[in-house]
């Protein structure tokens, strides 16, 4: 089943056009070195501090067993840098070709898979959604902030899979995949039907870090609740696409006494 990956590109049409073909695509160079150096001070930061402070939570598609994947939650909370990533132009021209406008930002977060494990179950994202599915639900932009290769355990996919329109299930939990490895400060973009996993971190010595915004059409409540956990300051200077983002502007759901909250 498992089918070949597309290229890395720098042309958001190629991409565009992977993205449809494949379920995946890859966009090369998408954050410039100097955003990168203060995304990854920022995130590495904000891992090492909840680790000191007995923070992390495991993620429930994690094997139980592996200690070594770290989940760092709320990331607009911990640095505005991390909002920059939210509404990347590159990630929202997709976004809107994708699932359209107005988009909701269900969750962004980072996985970071130490060595000597990080393997999670095989799964696609979209699993709120009624068998078979009809299309395309969601879209994961995924951010490497350090190197993906495939023994630092870069995540897996199964590119085509969109195209059977359901989850994994059975012996297909254990399907070959294939290792998303590019340069730190790509930009991996795949649809909310494609089969995925994190890899296995083989390595002695490396850490990787990937943050994951997970987008969705305006009718599926998020993730993680703004509401309750996003930073005031934020709310208070956000930009409108911000706004709509987390779900402070509303069109027909959402809203309060037939107007947008905001």
């Amino acid at each position: 089943m498992t089918g070949a990956l597309p290229s890395l590109t720098d042309d958001l049409v190629r991409a565009e056009a992977n993205l449809r073909e494949h379920g995946v695509c890859l966009v090369a160079d998408a954050l410039s070195p100097e955003l990168l150096v203060r995304i990854r001070d920022a995130l590495y930061r904000a891992a090492d501090d909840d680790a000191a402070r007995g923070r992390v939570a495991p993620f429930k598609l994690d094997y139980d067993d592996d200690k070594t994947n770290q989940r760092v939650w709320a990331l607009p909370s911990r640095d505005p840098v991390f909002c920059d990533l939210v509404e990347h132009p590159s990630a929202l021209t997709l976004v809107r070709a994708m699932i359209g406008w107005p988009a909701l930002l269900s969750n962004i977060s980072a996985n970071i898979t130490g060595p000597g494990g990080g393997e999670m179950v095989l799964h696609a994202d979209q699993l709120y959604m009624p068998q078979p599915w009809s299309g395309v639900q969601g879209l994961n932009v995924t951010w490497c902030i350090d190197d993906f290769t495939a023994d630092n355990g870069a995540t897996r996919v199964v590119p085509g899979s969109h195209r059977l329109n359901r989850p994994p299930t059975g012996e297909e939990r254990t399907a070959d995949c294939v290792a998303l490895e590019a340069p730190a400060g790509t930009m991996i973009a795949f649809e909310g039907r494609v089969w995925h996993r994190t890899g296995n971190n083989s390595t002695v010595d490396q850490r990787r870090a990937g943050i994951f915004a997970w987008y969705t059409p305006p009718i599926y409540r998020t993730q993680e609740n703004w509401f309750l956990s996003l930073d005031p300051a934020i709310r208070r200077y956000a930009s409108d696409e911000l706004l709509w983002l987390f779900g402070f502007k509303a069109t027909g759901l959402g809203m309060v006494r037939g107007e947008s909250p905001m």
